[in-house]
């Protein structure tokens, strides 16, 4: 029997500081933990703070010295798909995924980004650039135990 589709949605505004990544993942974490298992919130943390961190030092703020954070839930029969979308005031270059030194102190976040998230993408409008990333449903194996 369907339940349907539940949808769900939050955006918050942080501080254009390292500060906003730690206060986007403290409320992302605080909204998901009983929706989605420990596994999926971990990955959504690590991306979101990838996302945030990357505006912060890459691209100028929104009005006010801030970045808008925006999440979407939806729920439905195969599991929890969440959607990230990190919003700042723009930058000179698009982000992407660069080759990073083995040696190099940064230039791996999108790869971070791309190996958790199912995909992700940038958008621009008169506002500024969205960075955003999307997560399917994760089936369930029972044959898998995570050690916690």
């Amino acid at each position: 029997m369907s339940t349907g589709a539940v949808e769900r949605a939050w955006c918050v505004v942080v501080p254009h500081h390292a500060s906003g990544a730690r206060a986007a993942r403290h409320r992302l974490a605080a909204e998901l933990a009983e929706v989605v298992s420990p596994v999926v919130l971990a990955d959504l943390v690590a991306v979101l703070a990838e996302l945030v961190g990357n505006a912060v030092r890459h691209a100028d703020p929104l009005p006010g010295g801030v970045v808008r954070v925006a999440w979407r839930l939806m729920t439905t029969d195969d599991g929890a798909h969440v959607r990230l979308r990190v919003t700042d005031g723009g930058a000179t270059g698009t982000p992407r995924i660069r080759p990073a030194d083995i040696d190099a102190a940064d230039g791996r976040g999108l790869h971070i980004v791309s190996g958790l998230a199912s995909r992700w993408g940038v958008e621009r409008d008169g506002l500024g650039q969205s960075v955003w990333a999307e997560f399917d449903p994760v089936p369930e194996r029972p044959d898998l135990v995570v050690a916690g």
